[in-house]
């Protein structure tokens, strides 16, 4: 059993949806579950015309909704799958409408606007496959957070243990569905958690992530386009990787197969001959220190200083419950014997928190910082890392320095004004030389 998700660039059009068809013919000597991502934009577009609705665009949100119709038949229609998305499109019409009418938007009815794009594009890839449907939310069983569900393992797997046989069977990726049959979404970025669900819960012999690069890079392209792909990479090392902003994965994905010991590869859907990135349980042998450099951006870091904290217990304690009270997670930390800095992905609650802070200590924030990542199993085994580092990012101010709790990463803190020179200096000096066993 093989186990291949695309993502929305891979589906965006009749040539790229084509382009998956000749992929996955030319892999079908095994039973393949292909999960596919919505087309395009479609789910940023559904959730527009969502908030139109509910704060009384109506007529905005039928426009929207009228362009969106006219894509999906376009491509529909080249595959013969026009009757089978009415019924969804007619269904989408009613629920605008009838937020049009409540004015009111929750996240359970999020959750069911932002669906209906993966319902769409399984049912259209299905039919270009000629291969059976299935429909996630029988399968994907999820916990009643919407908007940000998380699955029920046991559940899922049982579902998915009773999943008909057949040479090639699509499903959507990102929807599942609470335990009373109310549809959910596993957050953005879940359609690979999904096919890394279906690959843990069929014993896959590999789950395959299909999107529009090569693979996993030294750097992160959207910053320095001079990487090297990394041929192979070790689960915690792609964890590390992704959480720290590598967009090319999931942070969810790698857990399900972790659990199973199942392989999972990134690969090219415009490059299907290139091998892409394989993510394997062991850490691969490798000369060089560093794995890859990741970034993750709009950071905001949090100064908190008090003298009280001198010699005192529970300080910690009370700074992290105020973080934890507001649902804000901490990415690093940094003490003193008075102060803590501490770094925040979200700014959403960020007025309250420091207002809170501020009862027990001082409080300066700074945005607009970066998180630069340096990820590789050999960190912990080689001496001098930090000395090559700072001296290769020579005048760049370093805001923070954590080594991580891992002992894989060293995660330093830069302003976004410096973060391409700091990436650039970096990589110049970690991937001078390159093991051909591992980079390509």
């Amino acid at each position: 059993m093989l186990v291949m998700k695309f993502g929305g660039s891979s589906v965006e059009s009749v040539a790229a949806i084509e382009r998956v068809v000749s992929i996955v013919r030319a892999h079908a000597l095994e039973p393949i579950v292909v999960v596919v991502s919505a087309i395009g934009k479609t789910t940023n577009r559904l959730l527009e015309m969502a908030h139109d609705a509910a704060a009384g665009g109506r007529a905005a949100a039928l426009t929207k909704y009228d362009d969106l119709r006219a894509q999906h038949f376009e491509i529909a229609d080249h595959f013969g799958a026009h009757t089978l998305i009415d019924q969804p499109f007619a269904e989408l019409a009613e629920v605008l409408r009838g937020l049009a009418v409540l004015g009111e938007l929750t996240p359970r009815s999020l959750d069911t606007i932002a669906s209906y794009g993966e319902r769409l594009s399984s049912v259209i890839v299905a039919k270009a496959l000629g291969a059976q449907h299935a429909d996630a939310r029988d399968y994907i069983v999820t916990d009643e957070r919407h908007t940000q569900a998380a699955p029920l393992y046991e559940l899922t797997y049982s579902r998915l243990s009773k999943l008909p046989a057949a040479p090639i069977t699509v499903m959507g990726g990102f929807i599942g569905a609470t335990e009373a049959g109310v549809t959910s979404t596993l957050g953005r970025g879940g359609s690979d958690f999904t096919a890394s669900l279906v690959g843990a819960g069929l014993s896959a012999s590999e789950i395959q992530i299909w999107t529009d690069v090569d693979g996993m890079l030294t750097a992160d392209p959207r910053v320095y386009p001079g990487g090297h792909r990394v041929k192979s990479i070790s689960f915690a090392e792609a964890a590390e990787l992704a959480y720290f902003g590598a967009k090319v994965l999931h942070p969810s994905t790698v857990l399900p197969a972790v659990e199973k010991g199942i392989p999972v590869r990134i690969l090219n859907s415009r490059r299907p001959e290139v091998e892409g990135t394989r993510i394997v349980a062991q850490a691969v042998p490798c000369r060089n220190a560093v794995k890859s450099i990741a970034c993750k951006m709009n950071i905001t870091l949090v100064n908190i200083s008090s003298t009280r904290m001198l010699m005192a217990h529970g300080f910690l304690r009370r700074i992290f419950e105020i973080f934890d009270r507001y649902e804000t997670p901490v990415d690093m930390l940094a003490t003193s014997e008075v102060s803590v800095s501490l770094t925040i992905d979200t700014s959403a609650h960020l007025p309250a928190i420091v207002r809170e802070l501020e009862e027990i200590a001082q409080v300066t924030v700074e945005a607009g910082q970066t998180i630069v990542c340096l990820v590789g199993e050999n960190i912990r085994h080689t001496p001098g890392v930090a000395a090559r580092l700072f001296t290769a990012l020579g005048p760049v101010n370093v805001r923070m320095i954590s080594q991580g709790a891992s002992r894989m990463n060293l995660s330093l803190v830069v302003a976004e004004a410096d973060l391409r020179k700091a990436v650039e200096s970096l990589h110049t000096e970690f991937f001078r030389e390159l093991d051909p066993e591992v980079f390509e």
